[in-house]
């Protein structure tokens, strides 16, 4: 019986070889977009709250208009 590595062993543990790294990558992928989405949503959260519009008085509410 011969142990050297036969064409079908080398294919199986090329196989096994790309889906764990498949599978790291896929993680490591899941981790920079959850850290990216908690950033974005602390800057979001830091933002002031909108200015309210101007209701009364002249100033801010009308808007010339040149064609």
């Amino acid at each position: 019986m011969s142990i050297t590595n036969s064409s079908s062993v080398q294919s199986a543990v090329a196989a096994t070889q790309s889906s764990t790294a498949g599978a790291v990558q896929i993680a490591v992928l899941k981790k920079a977009l959850d850290a990216q989405s908690t950033t974005a949503l602390s800057l979001i959260q830091a933002l002031p709250p909108t200015p309210s519009l101007a209701s009364s008085g002249s100033l801010g509410r009308n808007v010339n208009q040149f064609a």
